[in-house]
């Protein structure tokens, strides 16, 4: 798994777990984006070679999208207006414009969102068993499928360029470490 250069704020888990339904609503709206980024990233003639597995992440992630419905449904949670993630949102403006260079940044910004889904669903997946454990069992299905995203995206930039991918890596890695620790109010995810 990614080696991220600094923790999630101490202030991010108790802020979820005292609002959980908001925070469902903001999964079910980036597992939807999550599939629309995979759909999107086949524009890149780069990618072309990669459309059958950026299909099957989509799939998957609108499967992941339907099980959080579900959860909403059972739980009788309105879908929800989404919020911007001010991380997202920070990584994702350092993206940088020409096709190799864009589509290596592209990928490398959606190998950290799934990087870092991967670890909060971890925690969640622990703190949440005795209170929550429908949940918990939830959040620990998704770690493994988030993790062999966050692989393939970063196996698909390095299988492009692997010297400019680590570079980028190296930048993305600082970014994210100074955006994790700005204050979001918001209970959400990322």
């Amino acid at each position: 798994m990614l080696l991220f250069r600094e923790r999630i704020p101490v202030g991010w888990l108790p802020r979820i777990k005292a609002n959980l339904p908001e925070v469902l609503v903001d999964h079910a709206h980036l597992e939807r984006k999550a599939a629309t980024t995979a759909l999107n990233l086949e524009k890149y003639h780069q990618l072309y070679p990669k459309v059958e597995e950026l299909n099957a992440i989509a799939i998957e992630e609108l499967e992941h999208f339907q099980l959080v419905l579900n959860l909403l449904k059972r739980r009788g949670i309105p879908f929800g207006q989404p919020h911007p993630s001010p991380w997202i949102s920070g990584i994702m403006r350092s993206v940088r414009h020409g096709v190799r260079q864009q589509v290596i940044d592209h990928l490398i910004c959606c190998a950290l969102v799934e990087g870092r889904s991967c670890e909060k669903f971890q925690i969640l997946s622990r703190v949440l068993t005795e209170e929550d454990p429908e949940l918990a069992e939830f959040y620990g299905g998704l770690v493994e499928s988030e993790g062999n995203h966050y692989a393939t995206y970063l196996l698909m930039a390095r299988g492009i360029d692997e010297n400019e991918t680590d570079r980028r890596l190296d930048f993305f890695l600082d970014l994210d470490a100074r955006l994790i620790l700005l204050p979001n109010p918001q209970p959400m995810l990322h």
